[in-house]
């Protein structure tokens, strides 16, 4: 599959409940391939570096928290237009508002338990897939 890549995070709120299968089935049937994936468990210096852009908004500290609470799902997925497809894919930040079928308004617990993060644009993607994938990680 041509395309561009994105990032994606299967957030703690998803995996604690064993949903990790039932999003990438989701993701793919969304046209997006996952080229890369792997659980971890993010570290405290891993989020708040992720988070940064973040560091000076009254939620970061809790956000950290949160994505620290459980393990997550790091990937890359590529498809055509991928940041944009991904961001239809997961839907509204607010899965009150979320399309029907979309990620968050299937698995999303509330706007903070979102179940999913992806880039916000293919600047972005590169360098959060870069926090946690070598190009030799990323099979196309």
């Amino acid at each position: 599959m041509a395309g561009t890549r994105t990032f994606s995070i299967i957030k703690p709120d998803a995996t604690e409940r064993n949903l990790t299968g039932a999003v990438n089935k989701v993701i793919e049937e969304g046209g997006l391939r996952i080229v890369a994936q792997r659980r971890i468990k993010m570290t405290r210096e891993q989020a708040e570096r992720f988070y940064s852009v973040h560091a000076e908004r009254p939620f970061f500290g809790e956000l950290v928290d949160f994505m620290t609470s459980g393990p997550v799902v790091v990937q890359v997925l590529e498809g055509e237009n991928a940041v944009a497809r991904y961001r239809d894919v997961m839907g509204a930040t607010n899965p009150e508002e979320a399309a029907e079928g979309t990620i968050r308004a299937l698995f999303a617990k509330s706007i903070g338990e979102n179940s999913a993060h992806g880039s916000d644009s293919d600047e972005n993607a590169a360098i959060e897939i870069a926090q946690f994938f070598s190009e030799a990680d990323i099979a196309g």
